[in-house]
């Protein structure tokens, strides 16, 4: 399949199916860095606590995040997982060769960036858990369309539960918010440090990112669910036959989404349970209106999507790159401006790095099939060595 060029051409085909996946992944990435930015950036969003240095406007700046991004900007980038995992079970058929297996070994060469990426980069990696998470969704690809999102609304209903329960019981996340703030001033300083102390503080923060992972993770794995749905409904296939479901999910994704989002952002985020519940909730409507807003604007205005649909092809070289550029910036390895950086300095430095990628995967994907990162995972999931480089007269491949 050919990649973002296609996205200006009939609906029906399949280069513009690739190219709304793409595109909708290059928005994504952009959302996911205003998130991951913050943790990043400062030792405190780990703790659950602002830095003390904060003034309202910092704060406000910081609940604007929440309240458009938290929780939703993960949610896009599974869906996009599960549907594109229905691309490459077609492609698999076509191609005649047994998927199971080598989607097992592209799973497992995804867990192993996912484990460096967390230890040397980033603590809250998302590429292990969808390894381990893939492997439920090969085990669930023979599902129909309307048992996957009725197995998707029963996890995101089982885990609104069990947190509202917890609420309930009066589980508190940040007992007491000045030893967190001091938790928060001395993994700033393990930022701000060299190598070696950073790495320190990335291990030290996995045993408390993988007890977050039991709400991230099984709402990971019900976006997943709704991917293969629309997936195996080819709803990127063909945006302009879906048009008046996009906009009912806008007409109830936006209202419910918003106004979760504001209970949940006023509430303090995710160290407040019972906000915590009602974002589970409604997070999902919200990315689903962000989803549908974002491909009818790539039907009236193809350039945006042609414009982003390269950065998505590259999606993984992507994400693994904001980290490397965020480990420059803000640790003791490069900068060390962690700690140093209002929250609306750093939003900024996210949207030049972003842009910047978005320029960069542009040039790149004129010349190469795949980003760095997608190469070395396709070779191993292959194994065999993709040839890189574009020739003149072969075309630029791209899968989902």
């Amino acid at each position: 399949m050919e990649g973002a060029t296609g996205v200006d051409r009939p609906q029906s085909t399949p280069n513009a199916r690739i190219g709304n996946v793409d595109a909708l992944r290059g928005m994504a990435l952009l959302l996911i860095l205003l998130v991951n930015i913050s943790f990043l950036s400062s030792g405190y969003p780990f703790h659950l606590v602002h830095d003390p240095g904060d003034d309202g406007f910092d704060r406000t700046m910081i609940a604007v995040v929440e309240l458009l991004f938290a929780m939703k900007a993960y949610l896009l980038f599974s869906f996009l997982f599960g549907y594109s995992f229905t691309l490459q079970l077609e492609s698999a058929v076509r191609q005649r060769v047994e998927f199971g297996q080598r989607f097992r070994r592209r799973l497992s060469g995804l867990f192993v960036l996912g484990v460096l990426h967390a230890v040397l980069l980033f603590y809250g990696d998302i590429l292990a858990t969808y390894a381990v998470l893939g492997m439920v969704l090969l085990a669930a690809r023979r599902l129909e369309p309307r048992a996957a999102l009725t197995a998707a609304a029963w996890i995101v209903g089982g885990v609104a539960f069990l947190i509202g329960l917890a609420a309930v019981l009066g589980t508190v996340l940040v007992p007491d918010e000045a030893i967190a703030v001091e938790a928060g001033a001395r993994s700033t300083a393990a930022l701000q440090s060299g190598i070696g102390d950073v790495i320190v503080e990335h291990l030290r923060s996995l045993p408390a990112m993988l007890g977050g992972l039991l709400v991230q993770g099984p709402l990971a794995l019900s976006a997943f669910l709704v991917g293969l749905a629309a997936g195996k409904r080819r709803m990127l296939a063909d945006v302009a036959s879906h048009a008046v479901l996009l906009r009912r999910i806008e007409l109830v994704g936006y209202p419910v989404g918003l106004s979760g989002a504001a209970l949940f952002a006023v509430g303090g985020g995710t160290s407040n349970m019972t906000g915590l519940m009602v974002s589970v909730i409604t997070a999902p409507f919200l990315a689903a209106a962000y989803a549908s807003t974002a491909l009818r604007l790539f039907q009236q205005r193809p350039r945006i999507a042609n414009a982003l649909a390269p950065a998505g092809r590259m999606a993984l070289t992507n994400y693994l790159g904001q980290s490397f550029a965020c480990l420059v910036i803000f640790t003791g390895v490069g900068f060390g401006l962690a700690g140093r950086t209002p929250p609306a300095q750093t939003i900024l430095i996210a949207l030049a790095i972003y842009t910047t990628q978005v320029a960069v995967s542009a040039w790149w994907m004129r010349r190469f099939r795949y980003g760095p990162a997608e190469w070395l995972l396709r070779a191993w999931t292959n194994r065999e060595l993709p040839t890189m480089r574009l020739t003149a007269t072969s075309p630029s491949k791209a899968r989902g």
